[in-house]
């Protein structure tokens, strides 16, 4: 790296953590205003509210990367044309691609601690911050939480309707199984509860009512007990109280895989919330490209100019991708596009911008 390169990238470096650290400061102290009446209440320790916002600090840099990176590119960028520093450097024969290469460096390492970040650390925090949450704010915690009426599609022909289940899942009450045909019903089981053999890896229907139906004729059979060979588990069902924020990326793969087997179905938000741990890592290292051209050339307004320029492109950014990301879970957007569409759409704003400035 060129002693240019090095100065640039140590004063990018310096401005991106100091605006980090206030980031986060803010962040904290406006979520601390909020919760200020129920640390008292609960009468927590420092050390219990330290806690807790230490396990906030990995989610918070995760959404304030973006505009932390643009607004350091653009502050040191715009503070070398000011200061008469960049035609300079531009004079000396230095292009634009150049100039970029500091800023590029130190977006790439924003990427690698951000994927770290967000697809393992994040993750921890986040299902700690919860327990913590649940054990010291939730009312009733103590009492066991069931899901209720749930539809699942086994591969092929069955569709399992399940009308309770109990917390660790291995019983399950007012169970029904319908068979189908292509789009023909050929069979009804309905029974009282289903438990689960893992023993012999199957489930157990007790009183269970079957209906076979063939032409306009229909059989009636009962058994007390009918085993069962289904796809889902115990393991999966618990998996519906998880919330997306609290897996890792390998086991929010491995979890969207096993419920897709399975043919569950409104997948749509933790299908976003995956996609979005791989594609928001990248907005710091994208929205890089829009900052330093944007700043490479003087304008009007000196500093407070650049802040105003910042904290738009920062704040539509942060908009667009709550915007797609709602879109994405109700379905109107695909959730891989959903995730990956401010960074398209801000990626080629950038090379318009770059194109621009290289003129």
């Amino acid at each position: 790296m060129k002693i240019l390169d090095r100065y640039i990238f140590r004063q990018f470096a310096k401005a991106f953590l100091f605006t980090s650290i206030a980031f986060v400061c803010l962040f904290i102290l406006v979520n601390m205003v909020e919760k200020l009446d129920d640390f008292m209440e609960k009468n927590l320790s420092l050390w219990e509210i330290l806690y807790d916002y230490t396990l906030l600090i990995p989610s918070i840099i995760l959404i304030i990367s973006p505009v932390s990176a643009l607004l350091s590119s653009m502050f040191i960028a715009g503070k070398l044309s000011f200061s008469g520093e960049l035609p300079a450097i531009r004079s000396a024969g230095v292009s634009m691609r150049q100039l970029l290469t500091p800023f590029l460096f130190g977006g790439i390492i924003i990427l690698v601690l951000n994927i770290l970040n967000a697809w393992w650390i994040a993750p921890s925090a986040f299902t700690k911050m919860n327990a913590f949450e649940e054990r010291h704010f939730k009312k009733n915690s103590s009492e066991p939480h069931e899901n209720r009426n749930i539809h699942i599609l086994e591969p092929g022909i069955r569709m399992v309707s399940i009308g309770t289940l109990n917390p660790d899942c291995s019983k399950l009450s007012t169970v029904s199984i319908e068979e189908f045909s292509g789009a023909r019903l050929i069979s009804r089981t309905d029974a009282d509860t289903m438990r689960y053999d893992p023993k012999k890896s199957e489930w157990v229907m007790q009183n269970a009512s079957t209906r076979f139906f063939t032409g306009k004729s229909e059989a009636f059979h009962f058994a007390p007990f009918k085993p069962l060979k289904l796809a889902l588990s115990p393991r999966s069902l618990v998996e519906l109280n998880i919330e997306p924020d609290e897996m890792d990326i390998i086991h929010h793969y491995q979890y969207l895989a096993k419920k897709q087997s399975a043919g569950f179905s409104g997948l749509e938000r933790s299908m976003v919330k995956f996609h979005n741990k791989i594609a928001l890592p990248f907005a710091s290292l994208i929205i890089i490209l829009i900052g330093v051209p944007l700043s490479a050339k003087k304008k009007r307004g000196g500093l407070a100019s650049e802040i105003s320029i910042t904290l738009f492109i920062g704040f539509l950014f942060i908009g667009m991708q709550k915007t797609s990301a709602i879109a994405g879970d109700q379905g109107i957007l695909n959730p891989m596009l959903a995730a990956w569409l401010p960074n398209i759409l801000f990626l080629g704003i950038g090379y318009v911008i770059y194109k621009n400035a290289i003129d």
